[in-house]
Parts: C-alpha cells; sequence; structure tokens
C-alpha cells in the first residue's frame, strides 16, 4: 500500500512538473535561434557572407517556426545579392520575405528595392524577362519604390522598356518639390526621350517654367556664321553634371585658365552674359543661360 503510495506522489510530481519542463525547454529553443541570428546578423554586418548564410540556414532548417525566421529570410536575401552568380536565390529570398505576414515596413521597403537592383542586374546579363519586376514595381504604393523603379528602369538599354517609366518621372517633376529628386528625374526622362523632359517641363505652372533655367552651347567653325554643334540643356542638369566633376579635374581645367565655378556663379547672376572661348584653330565655343 505504501508503495503504491508513492507511486501515486511521484506521478503526481512529474505531471506537475512537466510543464515547467516544456517551458524551460521552449526557452532554451528560443534562445539558440536567438542567438543564431545575432551571430548572422553580426557576421552580415562584417559582410562575411557566407558564414553569415551557413547560421541562417541552420537557424531556419532547426527552427523554421521561429518568429526570428521572416527577418532571416530577408538577411539570407542580402547574403546572397553580395554573392557573385546567386543573384536569383537572392531574387527568389527577397520575394518570399515580401509574400509573408507581420513583415517590418523598413525590411519590405529595402527588399523591394534589392528585387529592383537584382532584376535589373539580370537583365543586364540577357535575362529580358527580368524587366518585368522592374516594371511591376512603377505602380508600387510606396512612393520610395515607385520612384527608384522608374529611375532604373530608365537605365534598361532597350528604349521601348525604359519609356515605360516616363509617366512615373514625369508625375515626379508635376508633383515632387525636393530639388535632387528633381534633377535626378530629369537626368532618367532625358536618358529616356529629351522630347518628353522638353514637354514635361513646358506643362509646368508659369512660375515653375520661368525659374527652369536652360544652358545654351553654340559651337562655331572659324570664319562660319552658322553654329556647326548646339545643345539646350536645363541648368540643373548641366549645373549637377559639372558638381560631379572631380577636384582634380576641376584644377586642370583652372591651369588652362577655365574656373568652372566661378564661371558658373556669374552666369547665375547674370542673364545676358554669354561667355565666348576661342580655340587656337579659330573655333568658337558660346556659352550663356537664359
Amino acid at each position: 500500500m505504501r508503495k503504491a503510495t508513492l507511486t501515486v506522489i511521484a506521478a503526481l510530481v512529474l505531471a506537475l512538473a512537466a510543464p515547467d519542463a516544456r517551458a524551460a525547454g521552449a526557452r532554451r529553443q528560443s534562445g539558440t535561434d536567438e542567438s543564431l541570428f545575432r551571430e548572422a546578423k553580426l557576421l552580415v554586418f562584417d559582410k562575411s557572407w557566407r558564414e553569415a548564410l551557413d547560421k541562417l540556414d541552420e537557424l531556419a532548417d532547426r527552427f523554421p517556426d521561429s518568429p526570428l525566421a521572416a527577418e532571416a529570410l530577408f538577411y539570407k536575401g542580402e547574403c546572397l545579392s553580395a554573392l557573385p552568380g546567386r543573384e536569383r536565390e537572392a531574387l527568389r529570398a527577397y520575394k518570399g520575405y515580401l509574400r509573408l505576414a507581420g513583415t517590418k515596413p523598413g525590411l519590405v521597403e529595402e527588399s523591394e528595392c534589392a528585387v529592383v537592383d537584382l532584376a535589373f542586374a539580370l537583365n543586364e546579363d540577357g535575362d529580358e524577362r527580368a524587366v518585368r519586376d522592374i516594371e511591376d514595381r512603377l505602380q508600387h504604393p510606396g512612393k520610395v519604390v515607385r520612384y527608384y523603379a522608374a529611375y532604373k528602369m530608365s537605365l534598361v538599354p532597350d528604349k521601348k522598356l525604359a519609356a515605360r517609366a516616363a509617366p512615373v518621372l514625369e508625375r515626379i517633376l508635376e508633383t515632387e518639390k525636393d530639388p535632387e529628386l528633381l534633377d535626378r528625374a530629369r537626368i532618367a526622362l532625358l536618358r529616356i526621350s529629351p522630347e518628353r523632359l522638353k514637354s514635361a517641363e513646358e506643362r509646368q505652372p508659369r512660375t515653375t517654367v520661368k525659374t527652369a533655367r536652360t544652358l545654351h552651347l553654340r559651337v562655331r567653325a572659324a570664319g562660319r556664321r552658322e553654329p556647326v554643334f548646339s545643345l539646350n540643356v536645363p541648368f540643373a542638369l548641366a549645373d549637377l553634371a559639372l558638381s560631379a566633376l572631380d577636384e582634380e579635374d576641376k584644377a586642370e581645367l583652372r591651369r588652362k585658365g577655365y574656373d568652372v565655378n566661378r564661371i558658373m556663379n556669374e552666369m547665375v547672376k547674370s542673364k545676358e552674359s554669354i561667355l565666348r572661348i576661342s580655340g587656337d584653330d579659330g573655333t568658337v565655343f558660346e556659352i550663356w543661360i537664359d
């Protein structure tokens, strides 16, 4: 009787202890997937892509139901995109992350832009179908993704495909105020079609058109009145291009007698000034802004 009583008591103790044991086991498992994730992130920040990928794969294999599995998939895409020849795997990882519920908005935006970059790279390598991933994002509800897709689409060599970004770029010119964003849109639209850029600028309100100044360049051969070359571009684009010159290039121009910064500043201040530069062979360069 006493032995039976002890057996019952032992069974009760084990039964009561079981939930705590299971909870402790769950905590140990959670701690393990968390430690794997932390190690993987440190390796990602160190750009140790292969080692980080191994940790992320281990996490996915051992803890498929971990709450960290979704974010781990995002970082897997980041690792794969940094490894040569694994762009398609990276694309699948990012798209897999985007299909999951409960994703972080910031990582969603990064994933969408990464898809655009990967699709562009695959298109450059000859995969014509990859450009669809860029085109799909021209209608994205988030303007960061939509604008980025339009900018990358403008770089696609096939001009008919690139032209599909034009409506987004034209919309940027109509609605945005940020100068840098506007300049990027102008450059992209100019790349697609100078005529569409001109038309978009002309559709702006009168006050906007008035302030959108144009840089003109004329080249006249010695003894000729008609220019042999002419170019008209929005001043913002010319200024942006000149601003991008290396300091060494600017120094070289100064040694030849042309101070780019001074010339541009003087031309901005005066609407009447025409800069004339005569070459040794009699060729005359005329530059002005209106």
